[in-house]
């Protein structure tokens, strides 16, 4: 399953393109995270509590932060277990363009799960999918404008 979508920022590109690199604000915005781990070069242990219609999992994973192009975007990635509620992996690709004093930020994600949480349905899988990319998207907003305010 595909989601795209965009969010415009008041805000300079390099500044946004800065807290897509910050850990703190990265960890911010993943929805359900309970840690945020540096592993490696652009690298983070991850878990994280989700909710899928009946089935709720702890997820224990890896996201990438990869194919870097400063500060024009880069793509990200996740892949976790869920034990036995299943795995579940996804992947985004960011882009930054600048729009006047700010900048608009456009992004295309895609989810997959298997085991468990895969045989409760593709519809239920793809409004939770969507669900958590946009509220991804809108922790990082805040969490880099409370920054900017502080």
């Amino acid at each position: 399953m595909e989601l795209t979508d965009e969010i415009i920022l008041p805000l300079p590109r390099d500044t946004v393109w800065a807290a897509l690199n910050d850990p703190r604000i990265l960890q911010a915005a993943v929805p359900g995270c309970e840690t945020f781990d540096p592993d490696g070069d652009d690298s983070y242990k991850v878990v994280l509590a989700a909710s899928v219609g009946p089935i709720k999992a702890r997820f224990a994973g890896r996201m990438t932060l990869r194919d870097r192009r400063p500060p024009d975007g880069y793509a990200l990635s996740f892949e976790g277990s869920g034990g036995a509620a299943g795995n579940a992996k996804g992947s985004a690709d960011v882009q930054l363009y600048a729009e006047g004093d700010g900048t608009r930020l456009v992004y295309r994600s895609e989810a997959q799960v298997a085991g468990r949480l895969a045989q409760v349905g593709a519809r239920l899988i793809d409004g939770v999918a969507r669900k958590m990319a946009a509220a991804f998207f809108k922790r990082f907003t805040d969490a880099l404008l409370n920054e900017q305010a502080a």
